[in-house]
């Protein structure tokens, strides 16, 4: 399958689309260092080329998926969910879900049966949670249809046209990782798994073997990993270390720490692409497409702040999507207190940082400049040939 990050490409129809609602680890998070990222918990949503919806992980992610599908159009959900394993930041959201109390819809779950649950382990986990004292209402106000099939570790299955693998990962209590292989392209969701197993890595190098979007574990920096053995999470650099000896194409760091602030990922995120071009970080948002010829990338734009219509001369300096250093006179026409809209002649890539200097509009000395840090979270076609516009949010 030939591949390339096409960012204006026409996409054909025959396309899969991955939307990420939760990529946060262990427990959500409110915190404002964290909002560029997100704070909810797991949970990614895969519409596949024949019309299926997959939904992988069931976190505090999955209120907002469901609040999204409950308003659209087309009110009759019929969807397949896929847990990876039981513990509570994979299963939170389930009572949250919307679409689960309406009569119209019906769901299809995949888990493993746990050693500790026994038969129906997913059912089961779903009585508990809804179990009282723990919340106000039970499992019967839950009026969708629900059915649930036991999976384990080597399995295969088909949804449709899609095919899925699934294989064992290295997580305390057990976890399935998924190879979901589409008619346009291969995902690979693999989180919550520790290095250092012989076993086990085997499984995961298999499971991500010429995947198109690689979906990894990045709980830990590889020096927190030193200290964390035993929980069950890995590090960017046993991610790019599968991603090149597997052959992926896109490496997805996911699965971030609660403590990990939106400046510590992108650290993370800049040492991951030194070793491996490209890699992502997963954001709340974040939209990849894949066609038959391209993996497209959506990054979400930032929040909305005090926005005014400016004229501030700038100059940028960054790197290109080719990793050519460029830097380039230009003009801020739209600030806000987080961001910047510019047009450049130079393409960065998405999830790239870029310096910035503005001519001070202040009372400053003539010729002195307003030094900013930006991260590049949408590029679009600009008003004049070869130009695009560049979205970014000042991170310092």
């Amino acid at each position: 399958m030939a591949f390339g990050l096409g960012l204006f490409s026409n996409m054909a129809n025959n396309v899969a689309k991955l939307s990420f609602w939760g990529v946060r680890g262990s427990t959500p998070t409110v915190d404002r260092a964290m909002w560029r990222y997100g704070g909810n918990t797991s949970c990614l949503e895969l519409t596949t080329p024949d019309g299926g919806r997959l939904i992988l992980d069931c976190g505090t992610g999955l209120r907002i998926l469901g609040n999204r599908l409950a308003a659209a159009a087309d009110k009759t959900v019929d969807a397949h969910i896929l847990v990876t394993h039981y513990h509570w930041d994979h299963i939170q959201g389930i009572p949250f879900f919307t679409p689960l109390y309406s009569a119209q819809n019906k769901f299809h779950f995949y888990s493993f049966r746990s050693e500790f649950l026994g038969r129906d382990s997913l059912k089961r986990v779903f009585e508990a949670q809804m179990a009282h004292p723990y919340f106000p209402v039970d499992l019967h106000a839950m009026s969708a249809v629900r059915d649930f099939t036991d999976v384990a570790g080597g399995d295969c299955f088909t949804i449709g046209e899609t095919k899925v693998i699934t294989s064992w990962l290295n997580h305390p209590q057990g976890c399935l990782g998924f190879r979901i292989e589409t008619p346009v392209g291969t995902i690979v969701y693999a989180t919550d798994n520790e290095p250092g197993s012989s076993e086990y890595d085997r499984n995961l190098l298999r499971l991500a073997d010429g995947a198109d979007i690689f979906i990894n574990d990045a709980q830990y920096t590889p020096e927190q990993l030193q200290s964390h053995r035993g929980w069950g999470h890995s590090s960017w650099r046993e991610g790019v270390r599968v991603a090149v000896a597997a052959g992926v194409r896109n490496l997805v760091l996911f699965h971030h720490d609660p403590d990990s602030s939106d400046k510590c990922v992108d650290g993370i995120l800049r040492d991951a692409r030194g070793e491996f071009e490209n890699t992502w970080a997963a954001a709340e948002g974040m939209v990849m497409t894949l066609d038959e010829d391209h993996t497209d990338v959506v990054i979400p734009a930032a929040r909305d702040g005090l926005r005014r219509e400016a004229h501030f001369r700038a100059r940028v300096l960054g790197f290109t999507q080719e990793g050519h250093a460029f830097e380039e006179e230009t003009v801020i026409r739209d600030l806000s207190l987080h961001g910047a809209l510019i047009y450049l002649d130079h393409s960065p890539k998405l999830q790239s940082e870029l310096q910035v200097m503005m001519e001070n509009p202040g009372n400053g000395e003539p010729g002195e400049r307003l030094a900013l840090r930006g991260y590049v979270v949408r590029i679009e076609p600009g008003p004049e040939k070869d130009q695009v516009g560049v979205g970014i949010v000042f991170t310092e």
